[in-house]
C-alpha cells in the first residue's frame, strides 16, 4: 500500500501509541522531515529519545513516549504564513491549538524546521507542516 502523506501517519501512529498508554512507537517509513519535526517536539518536551533504525528498506524510527501530547497531527493544505501573520494572532493559531500558551504549531522555514515560536523570535515565515499540545 502506497502512504500518501508520511508525516501524517507519523502523528497519528504517535496519538495511537499515546492514547493507548504505549511507552514507545515504531514509525515507518522515516524520513528527514519526520526527524526534524520530532527533534521540535523533542525540544518542547512532548518526546523522549528517538532513534533511527536501518532495516535496509525505508528504514523506521523508534520513538520514546513521555505521555505528554493530548493531540497532534498535520495541517492540511500547507499554507505558506508571513511574519506579519505569525505576530498577530490569527485565525489559523487559534484553529489549531486549544489556547494561546499552550502548544505548537511546527513550520517549514528557510532556516529550517521550528516551531511557531521560534520563528517569531527569529521574525520569518514559513509553511505550516503540523501541530502538537
Amino acid at each position: 500500500m502506497v502512504s500518501m502523506d508520511p508525516l501524517a501517519n507519523a502523528l497519528s501512529t504517535i496519538v495511537n501509541n499515546e492514547l493507548r498508554g504505549n511507552r514507545e512507537a515504531v514509525i515507518t517509513p522515516a524520513s528527514k522531515l519526520i526527524a526534524m519535526v520530532l527533534r521540535v517536539m523533542q525540544k518542547y518536551g512532548y518526546i523522549g529519545e528517538f532513534e533511527h533504525i536501518d532495516d535496509g528498506r525505508w528504514g523506521k524510527i523508534k520513538v520514546q513516549l513521555l505521555g505528554r501530547i493530548n493531540r497532534c497531527g498535520v495541517i492540511k493544505p500547507r499554507s505558506s504564513v508571513k511574519y506579519r501573520d505569525l505576530r498577530e494572532m490569527p485565525q489559523w493559531l487559534r484553529k489549531f491549538l486549544p489556547s494561546r500558551d499552550i502548544g505548537i504549531i511546527i513550520l517549514s522555514t528557510p532556516q529550517g524546521v521550528m516551531s511557531h515560536r521560534e520563528a517569531l523570535e527569529k521574525r520569518i515565515g514559513g509553511v505550516l507542516l503540523a501541530y502538537v499540545y
